[in-house]
């Protein structure tokens, strides 16, 4: 399981294992009685709040919970306060949840806030000021917050990467700027840090959680990019233009006040090049259709073969010029012609149109595991991938990047796991070493031994003869 497996342990950590460690038995006792006395304040002094002091504001301009974050830091408050201030602090909150700006949605994937009602960004300082219908000071128990607006939310390594930005709710205390530009339409602030620039980020992390988030406003929506790479929005301005009717905003170097009747800070992410349809009106097949729009590209299916038909399916084998290529491409393309294919070898760059049409006239996608096979988007329905598995213990990855997502594709999924002699690993390492009989052992979720050993000094000579009954399962799923 290698690499993976330590990564997705962390990830799949659950909250109470956290607290388990977090508190001792005594001090969970005692935490226990703590919350059970706030809990009667808080019953307390809803009752008083809603007996005496009727909320006589504007209804609720949003829908949805309040934020879990927010929620804990004022129950942490409420801990460490006197008893009469916790009276105070639970009054304000029960007052404050029936006028909660932001609509919260959070897991272990992203971070995401949707606000709306009049929001002043000021982007010299890295701050966004939310409105609050009334000017009440309830600043004790509505804090401001930050958050990093990019679609990997657990993820230390890419966050760092990320620009951080202050949201502060404009109580009574709170100096407000100004608004020196003035939108009539909603935005939505996300960053192009993180992993952006590797091709599979950049779809899982940034593109279709942007399609996700930005889709329902139907073009009439107003990007703002932090951390923003000029080459990032040249390499996708034709998905960026089919989103958003609106020149992009580089928000960080704005000196202007931007005002906008609502916000929509962070990306909302399902999992790794997914859409659950559980959680929105679209699928991964709309995605696909929309990328289809959006180059103009031609084959929405793949060749079906009857019997006697002479056409033959179209097989791109991707090639690299650094790590993780394939030695013989050349031979591979023989064997793969005399079995009855026309065959393509060609590499992904920059230019994200050329290589989609080249993905699109083909039934057969072959390459190394990496971030080249997130082209796959772009195969058209009832295609094939064969993915290469390298060695380095990587099969989990391989799995959870592509074999999952390729199943609501529609794309049909194989598999070729390299033997030893495969790699040219044995170039540095002898038949007997543990890096290639025990990759997990070698590497010990060591990120940067793995990426040394497995990913920068690693390519791959398909034996075409093992090979073989691959390509030839294929071929028949094309008869099926």
């Amino acid at each position: 399981m290698g690499v993976a497996r330590c990564y997705l342990v962390r990830v799949e950590m659950t909250y109470d294992a956290i607290i388990a460690r977090s508190f001792g038995r005594f001090k969970r006792k005692k935490l226990v009685n703590r919350v059970f006395v706030v809990c009667s304040f808080l019953l307390l002094s809803f009752c008083a709040v809603f007996r005496f002091r009727p909320y006589l504001g504007p209804s609720p301009t949003f829908v949805e919970n309040s934020m879990a974050k927010q929620e804990q830091r004022s129950n942490s408050t409420a801990l460490q306060s006197t008893s009469s201030s916790m009276i105070d602090q639970l009054m304000a909150e029960n007052v404050m949840k029936q006028r909660e700006p932001p609509c919260h949605v959070m897991d272990l994937r992203s971070d995401s806030h949707n606000i709306t009602g009049e929001v002043r960004i000021h982007a010299k300082s890295s701050t966004v000021f939310i409105p609050f219908p009334e000017k009440i000071n309830l600043s004790r128990g509505h804090n401001p917050w930050k958050i990093r607006p990019y679609a990997r939310n657990k993820d230390l390594r890419a966050m760092n990467r990320v620009r951080e930005w202050s949201v502060i709710p404009a109580v009574s205390d709170v100096q407000v700027p100004q608004c020196t530009q003035n939108h009539t339409i909603a935005s939505i602030l996300f960053s192009t840090g993180g992993y952006a620039g590797n091709h599979f980020h950049d779809f899982s992390d940034i593109i279709i959680p942007l399609y996700l988030t930005s889709r329902p406003f139907n073009g009439k929506v107003q990007f703002l990019i932090s951390d923003n790479r000029s080459w990032w929005v040249t390499k996708f301005r034709a998905i960026l233009q089919n989103l958003s009717y609106y020149p992009i905003i580089d928000i960080d170097q704005e000196e202007d006040v931007h005002c906008f009747p609502s916000i929509i800070m962070g990306l909302r992410r399902h999992g790794e090049l997914d859409i659950d349809p559980s959680k929105s009106p679209y699928t991964i097949g709309d995605f696909k259709e929309f990328l289809r729009s959006t180059y103009s590209l031609k084959r929405g299916n793949a060749v079906r073969l009857r019997h006697g038909d002479t056409r033959k399916p179209r097989l791109l084998v991707i090639s690299r010029k650094r790590t993780r290529s394939f030695t013989n491409s050349t031979n591979i393309a023989e064997t793969a012609q005399s079995m009855g294919f026309e065959v393509i070898v060609a590499e992904a760059d920059m230019h994200v149109a050329r290589f989609a049409e080249i993905v699109n006239s083909c039934d057969v996608v072959m390459g190394i595991h990496g971030a080249g096979l997130t082209n796959v988007l772009f195969l058209p329905e009832g295609a094939v991938m064969i993915q290469v598995v390298p060695l380095g213990g990587v099969e989990l990855v391989a799995k959870t990047y592509f074999e999952e997502p390729l199943k609501e594709m529609n794309i049909r999924y194989l598999e070729y796991k390299i033997g030893t002699k495969e790699s040219t690993l044995i170039e540095h390492f002898p038949l007997d070493h543990v890096a290639l009989k025990n990759p997990y052992s070698f590497h010990r979720c060591n990120l940067e031994a793995f990426k040394s050993a497995y990913l920068d000094k690693q390519n791959v000579k398909i034996d075409v003869r093992r090979f073989k009954p691959t390509l030839l399962k294929a071929l028949e799923l094309f008869h099926e």
